[in-house]
This record gives structure tokens, C-alpha cells and sequence, in this order.
């Protein structure tokens, strides 16, 4: 009993660390203080887009990244991926329960599939190879293969978010603002002619005389126009040409978002030899390029989180946002996915996937139980869609998170030990 309390303290002090500093951008985000306003974070957002969070990816890769410990973690972006698909599905699952507004769906999928696999981690990590009564405390080396794992999955996470999300998020954006083509028909013209083709508001089939949905307008009583029938024209498209239409809709140049950017080149300079003896070291020529980068990233991580805080004051002020989504978005987050990850990491654990490390082990488990990622709230408002409703979303799961973390993480632990 007393060495599940104690891996409950350790769990317990790294939330406390993020709901600290997500309390003080609430405060700072006041109406009275007005340090953190709306127009203040969508600049901080920017900033972190473009300088901070590709930095922060770079250095932390470029330091703890080598060729052998890609070797050991190569089952890591495999995890992560596998958090994204089984995240998807929940998400799929949660939009046809709740039925929400299309410009809705892509936060959904989003909120469910992409965990914060960075900022998370860079504060967990550390903390608990620092705490007494962890199963990590005996390693020499737990802070720095512990950042080797945090710099992985945050670098794997901000690719796929970054990839996915974004798209997602962008593509129901645009389909909301997207209104339906109708064109007027006078009656005179359709019964006598009969050129016009009668179509559904919905499906593309002719009506029956039983299930015709017509606007008729009414007829100003000082024309002499006869009323007209409003009908909406959807041709038959190819399932083919949608198809092609999608890929072509998708956002490419996001593959290579700063984030993106920023983990190639850790992961360059830290796989080349040559390129890593340059900059990697206290007597590396090109050391100060690192040492900036690095005092760059550092930022990243307080500056998202009080961002975070700030968004979550709008929260509070509610929205029309069912209760409905937010609590399945909840259950899947907190409860769905953390139960598949348990199966899915000793599955592979037993098949000799993975190397029977504690530390390795925690960090795949606990990819599974974080809350949503902090950047969904920075793709919000880089379209200005679902702002409101996402800061209600993560309102809730952070708060949530100081609960389910501490549980997960106090479970994972006690699982690996």
C-alpha cells in the first residue's frame, strides 16, 4: 500500500506542475487583467507555430536522438500511429452518437485521435525519474533516455498533427461555410415544359408524389409573376472524382508545418555523425546554433501551457456545445483509449516488440491516457472555426486530466515495476 502511494505522489506532482501554470493564463487572460487577450494569444499561437515548437523539436531531437537509440524505439511512431487510428475510430463513433455541426467533425476527430505527446512528457518525464518510489529512480540514465523517448513521440506527435489534424480541421472549416446551390423555377414553366428535374434536398433520386419537398414562394400580391419552386440541384458525381477531389483538397504543404521542419533537421543532425560532432557538445564549433535553438525551445513549453490557461477562461464562459460530445469525447480519451493501450503494449511486450524497459514501457502507455493536444486550440484559430467549442473541449479534458493522469500514470507505473 505505501509503494502505490508513493507512485501516486510521483504521478500526482508533474499535473500539478501543468494545472499550476494553466491556472496562471487563466488569471492573465481576465477582462481586468488583460495581459493574455484574445488578439495577445493569437500572436503567442503564431510565435510558437514559427519559432518556438520547431525549435524546441530540433534541439531536444538533435540532443538525445543517436542511431542505436532509434534502433531501440523504432515501435514508437508504430504506438503512435495506433493512438491516431484507434483515436480516429472513437471519433467516428462519437460524431454519428452526438450528430454535431459539420464544422465540428474535424475538431472531434481531432480532439479524440491527437494526445499531447510533447509538452506532456517534457514535464512528466523528468519529474518522475526525479521522485522517490518510482520504478525509474534506479537508472542512472532515466532523464536522459527519458528525453530520447519525450523528443521521439513529440516529433512523431507533431507530424501526424500536423498531417492529419490539420487537414481534418481545415476540411470541415470550409465545408460549414459552403452553402447549398438552390435555383428558382416558375411553376408555368416546369408544368408545361416539364424541363426542369425534380430532385431531393438530399438524395440525388426523383420525388413520388407523396414526398415532394417544394418551396413554393408565395406570390406577391402586387406582381402578376406566377410563384416559383425553389429546388436544389445536385448533379451525380463519381465516387472516383470525389475521390480526387479530396486528395486534391488536402493541405500537402502542411506535411512540412515548421514542427515538421524542425524534426527533420533533429533528426539529421542527430543521426549524422558528422553533422552531430558539429553541433552537438561542449566542443562542437557550431555549438552556440544549438544552444539558441535549445534556449528558444525552452519557451515553448510554459508559453503553450499558459496559452492553454487563456483559452480555457472562454470555456468557462460556455457555448451551445452539446454535453453530449464533451463527455464522450471524456470516455474516449480517458477511459476507451488508456484500456486499448494496455492491451496493445503488451501485446507487444509478449510478441518481443518491445524491450521490457520501464521507463520505454511507461512512455508507450502513457501516449494512450494524455489529453488532447494543446496545438488542436492553435489550428482553431489559424482558421477561426470551432475557437468557443474547442476551448470548452479543453476546458473539461485538462481538468479531467489532473484525475485521469494521475490514475493512468500511478496504474502504468505500478504495471512496469
Amino acid at each position: 500500500m505505501m509503494k502505490l502511494l508513493n507512485l501516486f505522489i510521483a504521478a500526482s506532482i508533474p499535473v500539478l506542475k501543468v494545472l499550476l501554470i494553466t491556472a496562471l493564463g487563466s488569471y492573465l487572460a481576465l477582462p481586468r487583467i488583460h495581459i493574455l487577450g484574445q488578439d495577445a494569444r493569437k500572436h503567442l499561437n503564431e510565435v510558437v507555430f514559427y519559432v518556438f515548437n520547431p525549435a524546441l523539436v530540433s534541439s531536444n531531437l538533435a540532443e538525445t536522438i543517436t542511431y542505436d537509440n532509434m534502433v531501440k524505439m523504432w515501435f514508437m511512431p508504430l504506438n503512435i500511429l495506433l493512438t491516431f487510428v484507434v483515436g480516429s475510430l472513437l471519433g467516428w463513433i462519437v460524431i454519428q452518437l452526438t450528430n454535431p455541426p459539420s464544422h465540428l467533425r474535424g475538431l472531434i476527430l481531432g480532439c479524440c485521435s491527437a494526445g499531447n505527446l510533447g509538452n506532456i512528457f517534457l514535464i512528466i518525464i523528468p519529474a518522475v525519474c526525479k521522485e522517490k518510489g518510482t520504478p525509474f529512480e534506479a537508472s542512472e540514465d532515466c532523464t536522459t533516455y527519458g528525453m530520447a523517448y519525450a523528443s521521439l513521440s513529440m516529433a512523431t506527435g507533431a507530424i501526424f498533427l500536423w498531417s492529419y489534424v490539420y487537414n481534418i480541421v481545415r476540411i470541415s472549416s470550409r465545408s460549414s461555410t459552403t452553402e447549398p446551390r438552390f435555383i428558382d423555377l416558375p411553376i408555368s414553366s416546369r408544368c408545361s415544359e416539364g424541363s426542369a428535374v425534380e430532385e431531393p434536398l438530399i438524395q440525388n433520386q426523383p420525388l413520388d408524389d407523396s414526398s415532394k419537398k417544394l418551396l413554393v414562394l408565395e406570390e406577391d400580391a402586387d406582381s402578376c409573376s406566377p410563384p416559383c419552386i425553389r429546388t436544389q440541384l445536385r448533379p451525380k458525381v463519381p465516387t472516383a472524382v470525389r475521390i480526387g477531389a479530396f486528395v486534391k483538397s488536402l493541405n500537402l504543404k502542411s506535411l512540412f508545418a515548421p514542427s515538421t521542419i524542425g524534426a527533420i533537421a533533429g533528426f539529421a543532425i542527430g543521426l549524422i555523425p558528422q553533422i552531430r560532432n558539429l553541433m552537438i557538445g561542449t566542443d562542437a564549433p557550431l555549438r552556440l546554433i544549438d544552444d539558441s535553438a535549445a534556449l528558444l525551445g525552452n519557451g515553448a513549453i510554459p508559453t503553450v501551457t499558459l496559452i492553454i490557461g487563456g483559452n480555457l477562461l472562454k470555456g468557462l464562459r460556455g457555448s451551445e456545445l452539446k454535453k453530449s460530445i464533451v463527455i464522450s469525447i471524456v470516455l474516449a480519451r480517458y477511459i476507451v483509449l488508456p484500456l486499448t493501450g494496455i492491451l496493445i503494449v503488451r501485446g507487444a511486450v509478449k510478441f518481443g516488440l518491445v524491450e521490457s524497459d520501464p521507463l520505454y514501457m511507461f512512455v508507450l502507455l502513457l501516449q494512450f491516457a494524455v489529453p488532447p493536444a494543446m496545438n488542436i486550440g492553435t489550428i482553431t484559430q489559424l482558421f477561426g472555426a470551432g475557437e468557443t467549442e474547442c476551448s470548452v473541449i479543453m476546458l473539461w479534458t485538462y481538468v479531467l486530466a489532473s484525475v485521469s493522469l494521475t490514475f493512468w500514470s500511478t496504474l502504468f507505473m505500478w504495471l512496469v515495476a
